[in-house]
């Protein structure tokens, strides 16, 4: 049987940080996540688990992800299931985590929800910022790794840091100390069985 207390939780898959986004950086890490995400969906909703979205309302004006711009909106891949209304609600926010602002924790919590598995936008803003802070809250985190992407990145030293990178640094601050980082492939096997 599929656990009950465990959920998928999708932050900022937006069309905004499509690859090669000027305003995010750029470049692109993790080409695949347009596939491994689209399959963690439909892992999740074949075990009739809840999946958790989030999607982000920039403050600013000039990003792709604020609401008055067409980057706002989620990828199709990634969208929230129109037939599973009570299994995959959608929050929105405005700052870096998922739990600032909206009914996350009360709601993972009022359905005895304990694990989560992470994955989506940007590996070392909102992932990181939502990843700490569920392990803080005393939930146990899984991040999928091939699953999560970030952009390069200029450092206050004037050195561009590549995605692939920033991605890998900031995922090894995150392991072992606030999540265990995983592949996509290793999700399936950490859900146990499909059968009664």
């Amino acid at each position: 049987m599929s656990p009950t207390d465990t959920t998928l939780l999708v932050i900022d898959v937006q069309q905004g940080l499509a690859d090669n986004t000027p305003f995010h950086g750029g470049h692109r890490n993790n080409p695949q996540i347009e596939n491994t995400i689209p399959a963690l969906l439909t892992l999740f909703r074949t075990r009739n688990l809840p999946i958790f979205h989030v999607k982000h309302n920039s403050r600013d004006p000039a990003s792709t992800l604020h609401p008055s711009h067409p980057g706002n909106a989620i990828f199709p891949f990634a969208a929230p299931s129109p037939t599973r209304p009570i299994d995959e609600p959608l929050y929105t926010k405005s700052v870096h985590s998922a739990f600032i602002g909206t009914s996350l924790e009360a709601d993972l919590r009022a359905r005895g929800i304990t694990r989560l598995f992470v994955c989506g936008f940007t590996s070392n803003m909102c992932v990181n910022t939502t990843v700490r802070m569920a392990e803080n809250l005393g939930f146990e985190v899984f991040v999928v790794e091939d699953a999560c992407a970030t952009f390069d990145r200029v450092g206050p030293d004037g050195v561009l840091r590549r995605a692939e990178d920033i991605h890998a640094y900031a995922l090894t601050d995150l392991h072992g100390e606030f999540c265990t980082v995983i592949k996509a492939s290793d999700v399936q096997g950490l859900l146990g069985s499909s059968e009664a």
